[in-house]
């Protein structure tokens, strides 16, 4: 297997994990520990984005011309949950567990919908393009999501 089929879909259920911890500490209001929780799944989040924007999709673009197309759409859901990331922390901050799990069910159901088209289309897709660049590519974005993962 190459690169993309091993390494982001690893990190997105480790995302989940921390979601779902931060997720259940604001459910039992216990928000000390939300806090934490939430800056562990955040930074695992902007790392993740990072790592496609940055490393993923601009060598998929450089392989294919083609910057309008899945990598576009996935630039623009990754900006909505950056904004819904922004909500969650100013709930949390405010230790407002109706808004928090508010705007975390929306996430879920954007963050769940995001993961399979990458996985199952875009992942795919970068396999194809970039070939052996492929390995070289996953070490660089396997470090960068490495340090999450202690």
């Amino acid at each position: 297997m190459s690169f993309p089929t091993q390494v982001l879909p690893d990190h997105h259920r480790h995302c989940d994990d921390l979601f779902v911890a931060a997720e259940e500490s604001a459910q039992r209001g216990d928000w000390a520990e939300a806090a934490l929780a939430f800056e562990r799944f955040q930074g695992q989040m902007k790392a993740h984005f990072a790592a496609e924007e940055d490393l993923l999709f601009t060598a998929f673009e450089a392989a294919t011309g083609m910057s309008a197309g899945p990598t576009r759409m996935m630039r623009h859901e990754h900006e909505q949950m950056r904004s819904l990331l922004a909500q969650l922390a100013l709930a949390c901050e405010a230790h407002d567990g109706e808004s928090y799990a508010g705007v975390a069910e929306t996430l879920l159901m954007l963050m769940q919908q995001h993961n399979m088209k990458e996985e199952n289309i875009l992942y795919p897709m970068c396999d194809q393009a970039l070939g052996a660049v492929a390995q070289t590519l996953g070490s660089k974005i396997g470090a960068t999501l490495e340090k999450g993962y202690a």
